[in-house]
């Protein structure tokens, strides 16, 4: 199959393309720099120079694609309106260009705002509706494509999507438990957390491009209720910090722009996922990755970041 991602160099992007190489597909992927370019062909990749900023060569690469795995995004927690509105940009321009043609669109998001309470679970909509709502609203944008003859897949990520080198949710937590010199979860740490090693979440993408019909809704998620308490005493652990519980009202001074992730409930069920596409994870489950000192300091990642290329 002939596949056009974007987001091939990003923390995820990076396993999926490594993946979908060794699956035998054929890969062309969106590269802004020229470090990025050079990584996608030394892997054995085609490059296309560009961005999420130019619709036009987007679409013109969904085109010829037999099927368009999307993971870019760009995480700019300063202006998330914008990201999110480039988001729907893309979903829009890579829909269009799918349209008729049966193909897949297979694009990322996340498990936050699926759930009002208790489990997140595939067949539950977006809560996100519209394009002043998180990520665009691209997720229930993308779905209308499915009337118009496009396989879209939505892929949900569980909120620490971890391994050695990633830049996100739980290397940010690690760096203000550092920081700090404790750390510390919210509240009483009930709340609950999901999570999926980056190698399984790139095979749920493989697979749900050979197997999920149009219009489902995928979990890449391993564990599905992990207490923040919990994550909380293992980045304790690993950095041989106290564990400490943050009142409500200092939430934002102590955890900053991940305050509201942090202390949100992000349970989410891979049940449906896992049944329909024959999968189970293999990989380091998130506190074996804490233990191994995947999460330990180094100065080569900023966290919050994810690449556009």
């Amino acid at each position: 199959m002939k596949v056009f991602i974007t987001g091939a160099t990003g923390w995820i992007g990076s396993a999926t393309t490594d993946a979908l190489l060794a699956a035998g597909h054929d890969v062309t992927a969106l590269a802004r720099s020229d470090r990025s370019a050079a990584t996608i062909a030394a892997k054995g990749g085609r490059v296309v120079r560009g961005s999420l900023d130019e619709p036009a060569l987007l679409r013109s690469a969904a085109e010829e694609a037999d099927a368009v795995v999307h993971l870019a995004y760009n995480h700019d927690w300063s202006d998330m309106a914008a990201a999110g509105a480039t988001e729907r940009r893309s979903i829009q321009t890579l829909g269009d260009a799918l349209a008729r043609s049966g193909r897949a669109l297979l694009f990322a998001t996340g498990a936050f705002g699926i759930q009002t309470e208790g489990y997140a679970t595939e067949d539950q909509p977006s809560l996100a509706v519209g394009e002043n709502a998180p990520r665009g609203g691209g997720e229930n944008l993308a779905l209308e494509y499915v009337e118009r003859g496009v396989r879209v897949l939505p892929v949900r990520f569980a909120p620490t999507v971890h391994g050695t080198g990633d830049p996100n949710f739980i290397w940010t937590l690690s760096k203000i438990a550092r920081r700090s010199g404790v750390a510390g979860y919210p509240g009483d740490g009930t709340n609950l957390w999901s999570a999926v090693h980056r190698s399984d979440a790139a095979e749920v993408i493989v697979r749900g491009l050979d197997r999920a019909p149009a219009g489902t809704r995928l979990h890449a998620v391993a564990e599905e209720a992990i207490p923040t308490r919990e994550i909380a005493e293992a980045i304790g652990r690993a950095s041989n910090l106290p564990t400490a519980p943050i009142p409500a009202d200092e939430f934002e001074t102590h955890f900053g722009w991940i305050a509201g992730f942090f202390s949100a409930d992000m349970a989410t069920s891979s049940e449906a996922t896992r049944r329909l596409l024959d999968w189970e994870p293999t990989g380091p489950t998130l506190f074996e990755d804490i233990a191994a000192g995947a999460y330990a300091p180094r100065e080569d990642q900023a966290p919050g970041k994810a690449s556009r290329a």
